[in-house]
């Protein structure tokens, strides 16, 4: 199925979810929406199913819904529930960009010092080593009106199951 603005329907109702414009592209899709976990949850689907359209494995799909996750999450709380978000998906030949765009510019992820994966003790702030693992060299950049992350994940995932 392609990702088209008429196949982005809630399942159960068969009519548009509120709060999101979906502009789709030849490589993904671009998703404004408000923040919120049903908007979450139909994020997720869409990505799933425009990387499975492009041929991307199991292992591409999850890593980028993780992130994707992690991205959002961190926007939620630099930004408030309900906040515009914009996330972009897009495959090409280097990998998968994920991107998410909120209006906190002053806000930037930050790691937590001494803070491991694989920290059992740790209530919060494995995300972003999760991201260094999965999409080393992700960024953030300044826009006009706010910030967005951007991660590169690679192509072949497959060593990091």
């Amino acid at each position: 199925m392609s990702v088209t603005p008429d196949s982005f329907l809630h399942p159960l109702s068969a009519t548009r979810l509120p709060g999101h414009y979906l502009t789709p592209t030849p490589t993904g899709f671009t998703l404004h929406m408000s923040a919120s976990p049903r908007n979450l949850r139909a994020v997720r689907g869409l990505t799933a199913r425009s990387l499975l359209d492009h041929g991307a494995g199991a292992d591409l799909v999850d890593a980028a819904q993780l992130i994707l996750c992690e991205l959002y999450g961190n926007a939620v709380r630099a930004c408030g529930d309900h906040a515009p978000l914009v996330a972009e998906v897009e495959t090409g030949p280097a990998g998968v960009w994920v991107r998410l765009h909120d209006p906190d510019a002053s806000r930037h992820p930050r790691r937590v010092p001494g803070v491991r994966l694989d920290d059992g003790e740790a209530e919060s702030g494995r995300g972003l080593p999760l991201m260094d693992l999965l999409t080393p060299g992700w960024d953030v950049v300044s826009t006009p009106v706010g910030k967005q992350v951007r991660c590169l994940l690679s192509p072949d995932l497959a060593g990091l199951s």
